[in-house]
């Protein structure tokens, strides 16, 4: 799972290198807290920094762990992460066509996505990463390789 995590990250990060942008990179798992408010805080305080030095790329891995759907079970139990989801979607909605903040978020669990997050404007493209076939693997493994000594397998 941390090769998936790396892939990724580096996919996101080598966008913003080509665009030659800024990269800010982030966990979902970052914004949830214990106390009510922080993560929707945490929320503001990034985007306010990408906005203040835009153009720049948001990359949020595991968005899951913010963006799962809401429930109206009324125990009280997911505020925080609700709250804090709410104030993803009020920042992603507050994007005007010049703030050259782009926002790319990753997860193993599409399926438990908030819909909100999904509608158009905010994440409302899909890119499937699945892992490389055994051909892919050995054209990593050789380009990673090439100028470097390597033993013979033995048999």
């Amino acid at each position: 799972m941390a090769h998936q995590v790396l892939v990724k990250t580096l996919i996101s990060r080598a966008v913003a290198g080509e665009a030659g942008v800024s990269f800010y990179s982030v966990s979902g798992s970052e914004f949830v807290e214990m106390f009510v408010g922080v993560g929707a805080a945490r929320v503001r305080d990034l985007f306010k920094e990408a906005k203040d030095h835009s153009p720049c790329i948001i990359f949020i891995d595991e968005i899951d762990a913010v963006g799962r759907q809401r429930t109206n079970s009324g125990t009280g139990g997911n505020d925080e992460r609700e709250q804090t989801l709410n104030q993803l979607l009020v920042e992603m909605d507050g994007f005007d066509k010049h703030a050259n903040v782009v926002v790319i978020a990753a997860t193993n669990r599409p399926d438990v996505l908030d819909q909100a997050l999904l509608r158009p404007g905010r994440f409302d493209r899909r890119v499937m990463l699945d892992n490389p076939d055994i051909r892919g693997r050995q054209a990593i493994l050789e380009v990673h390789a090439a100028g470097k000594p390597l033993a013979e397998a033995s048999p």
